[in-house]
C-alpha cells in the first residue's frame, strides 16, 4: 500500500509535467473506486493547475476551479503519458492536459479515490488529520505529551493519523526496530528521550525512503514506472524467521492493529534498548 514516501514520490515526479499545465478534460471510465467520483470532477473542463501538494497520503491538485484530491488506496499509480499512450485495463481516470501529456491513474483494485473540493482542507476526511512527520512541529514535546495515558501498543500509536500521518506500517516497523523499542510497549510508558529517538528516527527512515523513491513490495511503481527502492535497506519488515542485523537472533512477528508486525525478541525490550541496538541506531543515523 503506497505510504507517505510513495506519495511524495509520485508528487515529486509528476509535478514537472503538471504544474501550470491546463485539465483539458477528464475521462473517467470507471467512476466507482473507493466513492464514486464526484460529478464535478466527471465534468471538470480548462482547469489550470496551480499548483501540486500532498496531505498525509493525499495527492492534491490546486486548480484555479478548485482542489482535486487523490488517494492511491492499496495498489493504486499515477503516471505521465503522451496522449496517444493507449489504456490498459485498469487505467481508470485520465487528466488530458494542455500539453498532450496525460496524467494517467491505475488501480487494479480501486481502493483508491478521486475527490473534488473548493478547498481540500475543506473536507470532513482532511480534517482529522495530525502533524507531517516532516515537519518542525512534530517533535519530542508534541510526541511525549500525545502519548500521555494512551495505553495503546505503541506501534498503533505511531500509525494513528490522527497524532501523525504518513508512519503506515512498514515505516512503524523499521522505527521501533531502530529505536529499541517492542511494537508492543504502551505508549503511556514512553520516556522523553525515547520519544527524541522515536522523532528522529521517523523523519530519517520516511526521509531515506523518499530519496530512494519509496518501497516497493508488490503494486507500487513510480510516475516513471520504476520500483522504489528502499526495500532493499529494510532492516526488519518482513524477515520473519531471518537472523537479526543487529544480533542474529530470529526475527518474529505477531499481529498488532490487524496488521504484521516484525521485531526482534533480543533487541526490542518493552523499556529499554539493548547497548547493540544503540550502536546499530548511531551508525544508521550517520549514514541517513
Amino acid at each position: 500500500m503506497p505510504e507517505l514516501p510513495e506519495v511524495e514520490t509520485a508528487k515529486r515526479g509528476i509535478a514537472p509535467y503538471v504544474e501550470g499545465e491546463t485539465i483539458e478534460r477528464v475521462i473517467v471510465r470507471q467512476k466507482q473506486l473507493r466513492w464514486e467520483i464526484p460529478a464535478e470532477l466527471q465534468n471538470l473542463q480548462q482547469a489550470k493547475v496551480k499548483g501540486i501538494a500532498r496531505r498525509a497520503k493525499y495527492l492534491i491538485l490546486h486548480t484555479d476551479k478548485g482542489d482535486i484530491i487523490g488517494h492511491l488506496g492499496m495498489s493504486g499509480s499515477v503516471r505521465v503519458v503522451d496522449g496517444d499512450v493507449a489504456p490498459n485495463k485498469h487505467d481508470h481516470v485520465d487528466f488530458k492536459l494542455s500539453s498532450g501529456k496525460i496524467l494517467r491513474y491505475n488501480d487494479v483494485r480501486r481502493f483508491g479515490a478521486w475527490l473534488w473540493a473548493q478547498e481540500a482542507e475543506n473536507l470532513p476526511l482532511m480534517q482529522k488529520l495530525g502533524l507531517e512527520p516532516l515537519t518542525d512541529e512534530f517533535s519530542a514535546e508534541y510526541l511525549f505529551k500525545q502519548s500521555r495515558q494512551k495505553t495503546s501498543a505503541v506501534k498503533v500509536f505511531l500509525m494513528n493519523n490522527a497524532i501523525v500521518v504518513g508512519v503506515g506500517n512498514i515505516y512503524a516497523n523499521e522505527t521501533l526496530f531502530l529505536c529499541g523499542l517492542h511494537p508492543k510497549m504502551p505508549a503511556q510508558d514512553l520516556t522523553f528521550k525515547q520519544c527524541e529517538k522515536l522523532v528522529a528516527c521517523i523523519k530519517n527512515v520516511l526521509e531515506k525512503a523518499i530519496i530512494q523513491g519509496g518501497t516497493t513490495l508488490k503494486d507500487f511503481r513510480q510516475p516513471d514506472g520504476k520500483p522504489g527502492y528502499f526495500a532493499q535497506e529494510l532492516l526488519i519488515y518482513g524477515k520473519k524467521g531471518q537472523p537479526c542485523p543487529t544480533c542474529a537472533t530470529l526475527i518474529e512477528s505477531l499481529v498488532i492493529g490487524q496488521r504484521n508486525s516484525f521485531f526482534c525478541p533480543h533487541c526490542q525490550k518493552a523499556k529499554n534498548a539493548s547497548k547493540t541496538v544503540k550502536k546499530a541506531v548511531k551508525k544508521t543515523e550517520k549514514s541517513l
